[in-house]
């Protein structure tokens, strides 16, 4: 849809409130580096290059952690701003940028649930998710489109829908880095649906009795892979205890799995992040057998499962399962 200036992209900036000389970088915020800089002359900068496709980019005066936050495109853009209010600038001649701007405006109200902080009940959760979708569906050869398709993800864990979205939107659009990963996490969320089983297995507690997954058969279980030496799993663990005390006396209850090799490793941080839910670990590390099993190749993985046992949420992270939580148990 978008006319692209092959040459690459100008940006001509005017700023108030620096002095000349004041140092320009246009930031990839993936990896904190500067793409192109500039030096202010009489309030003037000039920055160019070349986007391999449209994506967020930031800029910032002498390396101030105030940020103009762009969704770059090569054509040529204006912008103009000043210091006391930097993030607030005015940006045009860039479509993908005022698709981005569209973006952030109908998505406001839910910045908090998509940017996956705070509680909220299932009416918010599915307005916010009606917004995202008509977004996406709205707009088909914007690259905005699979950012809102991956939040649309978060919130939802519905690969069924984001696969029909995702299929509608333009060739480009959908081989671009952030259209890969999309289509990488539906080929995984293929492997188990929603609202089909998760298979059975069993293995041993810290006591060497053997525990099944069909022993929770009538309850809502949450399958949590996770294992000592894993940050983010450690990072996870206080939502998981919330979650677990705000339901475990409504049907809900936690299975974790750990993928610790040695066991004292494993005991200690169940203690330290006071995990009072049934562990077990074969003590394999990676070679978990119930790891093997499921192709479970990064952690924290988990499963949501209603008391027949069958998938109703997948990888719920910080507020989310709580959320999920509140939708279900009524």
């Amino acid at each position: 849809d978008i006319a692209v200036n092959q040459s690459g992209f100008t940006i001509n900036g005017t700023v108030k409130g620096y002095e000349d000389g004041t140092l320009v970088n246009l930031l990839n915020p993936n990896s904190g580096q500067p793409e192109a800089s500039a030096t202010l002359k009489a309030g003037k900068f000039l920055l160019s290059g070349k986007m391999p496709f449209p994506d967020v980019r930031l800029i910032n005066f002498n390396n101030e952690q105030k940020y103009i936050t762009l969704f770059l495109d090569n054509s040529t853009i204006h912008l103009s701003t000043y210091r006391d209010s930097v993030q607030n600038a005015t940006v045009t001649g860039s479509a993908s940028h005022t698709e981005f701007m569209d973006y952030l405006k109908v998505t406001k109200p839910y910045e908090g649930l998509i940017n996956q902080q705070g509680r909220y009940d299932a009416a918010t959760t599915a307005k916010a998710s009606d917004v995202l979708e008509n977004f996406t569906k709205s707009h088909p050869g914007s690259y905005v489109s699979p950012l809102a398709l991956y939040r649309h993800f978060q919130i939802n864990n519905d690969a069924i829908k984001v696969e029909e979205i995702f299929n509608s939107f333009t060739q480009a659009v959908r081989t671009s880095p952030v259209g890969n990963y999309i289509s990488q996490i539906i080929a995984e969320e293929k492997k188990f649906p929603i609202g089909k089983p998760l298979a059975d297995f069993s293995q041993e507690d810290k006591d060497g009795n053997k525990i099944s997954l069909s022993s929770f058969k009538g309850k809502y279980v949450l399958v949590d892979f996770w294992a000592s030496w894993c940050r983010p799993c450690r990072a996870e663990n206080p939502n998981l205890v919330r979650s677990f005390a705000a339901f475990k006396d409504k049907n809900f209850t936690i299975f974790g799995v750990s993928l610790d090799k040695e066991k004292q490793k494993w005991l200690d941080a169940v203690a330290e992040d006071g995990l009072n839910w049934t562990q077990v670990s074969d003590l394999k590390g990676w070679g978990n057998a119930v790891a093997q099993q499921f192709g479970i190749n990064s952690i924290p993985q988990s499963f949501l499962l209603d008391p027949n046992g069958n998938v109703i949420g997948k990888n719920l992270r910080g507020a989310a399962l709580e959320n999920k939580l509140n939708a279900v148990l009524k």
